[in-house]
């Protein structure tokens, strides 16, 4: 029997489209090796995503299509990634050591856009990504609540800080730097110098992601931050109800006016389920995350339900991804990670840092 070819085992990778990325793994570029001896097939794959919780998934999915392949006798199938910093917008250059800022917003507040972050930092951490978290929301500091962290953070030289670290997530927030009941009376510009310190000033090590927790809103100080952070990509949270829609509306459109690719939608409180006789429903309304989604042809993320588990679990310093790992809830989590980071790996890459610097001396 003649050995399987290199075009045959593509063709049958090709059969597979990685739910994901929306691709094959071929059109994604993300075979990095076919190597055949005999009837024996070996396939490396390396995503551009963290991929943990599905990595067996595909494994199997791949092992099974190239089996059917005439020839073929054994199937070793690798699946890894490789997390690569991606374009920002063309006047800003990315920040040292954070190959990519994915930016969490809501068009108002309410929405539960701070719990969304957190559990979308800890859930990329689940997937096997190196994350950050910068709560932005100077008016309004949940971070360092959310991930039971407090005191202040160190400086080893007196210029900068070193993050906070909670759950494998290194953490910035202007709540570690200010008492718990001090307000924040600060005007736009004030606000928007604080975050560029809070970004620039952080010895950040070596991130996949920085997810930025961003005020609610879509007002100037939103605004100036959209144009002053180097972002990859962002993220709108909105629940049903038609007002939060709205507003979720202008954050899109702010987004897409500063020239920042919105990666989707994710609609908080979709569903309530009753804890005593687990009765479902639809209190905000329904459909309107994949209404909005069909609009604007960006995706859906995931949906989540209005659960008290969530609330309690996040003022008590551990959110649900940390909490409940195994739980339905984390897994909507989990899954709405894994659709973020895919579809920022499609969008162009960043290849600055791949340069040297050049420096121009007076011999």
């Amino acid at each position: 029997m003649s050995q399987p070819t290199k075009d045959a085992i593509e063709s049958a990778i090709k059969d597979y489209k990685e739910p994901h990325l929306g691709r094959d793994l071929v059109a994604a570029h993300a075979i990095q090796d076919i190597a055949i001896e005999g009837d024996q097939v070996k396939v490396k794959v390396v995503l551009g995503f963290p991929a943990k919780g599905i990595q067996s998934i595909i494994a199997e999915a791949l092992q099974e299509r190239i089996a059917k392949v005439a020839g073929v006798g054994s199937v070793a199938v690798e699946v890894s990634w490789e997390v690569k910093a991606h374009s920002v917008q063309k006047s800003l250059k990315p920040i040292d050591n954070v190959k990519n800022i994915i930016a969490v917003a809501s068009g108002k507040g309410g929405v539960g856009k701070s719990t969304t972050a957190v559990n979308l930092a800890l859930a990329l951490a689940a997937e096997g990504a190196k994350v950050g978290l910068l709560d932005a929301d100077i008016y309004g500091p949940s971070q360092p609540r959310m991930l039971g962290l407090s005191g202040q953070p160190d400086s080893k030289d007196g210029r900068t800080l070193e993050p906070m670290v909670s759950y494998d997530i290194q953490t910035m927030s202007i709540g570690f730097l200010i008492e718990d009941e001090t307000p924040m009376i600060w005007r736009g510009p004030m606000v928007t110098q604080a975050l560029e310190q809070l970004l620039n000033d952080t010895n950040w090590s070596d991130l996949d992601y920085l997810v930025i927790d961003l005020p609610p809103g879509t007002g100037d100080t939103q605004l100036t931050l959209a144009q002053k952070v180097p972002v990859s990509g962002a993220i709108i949270v909105t629940t049903p109800q038609d007002i939060a829609l709205l507003d979720a509306r202008k954050g899109l459109k702010m987004f897409q006016k500063v020239e920042v690719p919105v990666l989707g939608i994710v609609e908080n409180m979709s569903i309530h389920i009753c804890s005593k006789c687990g009765h479902e429903e639809h209190i905000f309304g329904q459909g309107g995350g994949q209404s909005m989604s069909d609009q604007y042809g960006i995706d859906l993320l995931g949906s989540l339900p209005l659960d008290i588990q969530i609330r309690e679990e996040t003022d008590n310093g551990k959110p649900t991804v940390a909490a409940q790992p195994e739980s339905r809830i984390t897994e909507i989590y989990r899954e709405i990670a894994r659709k973020t980071a895919a579809k920022l790996s499609l969008q162009a890459k960043d290849y600055a840092s791949k340069f040297p610097r050049i420096v121009i001396q007076n011999t």
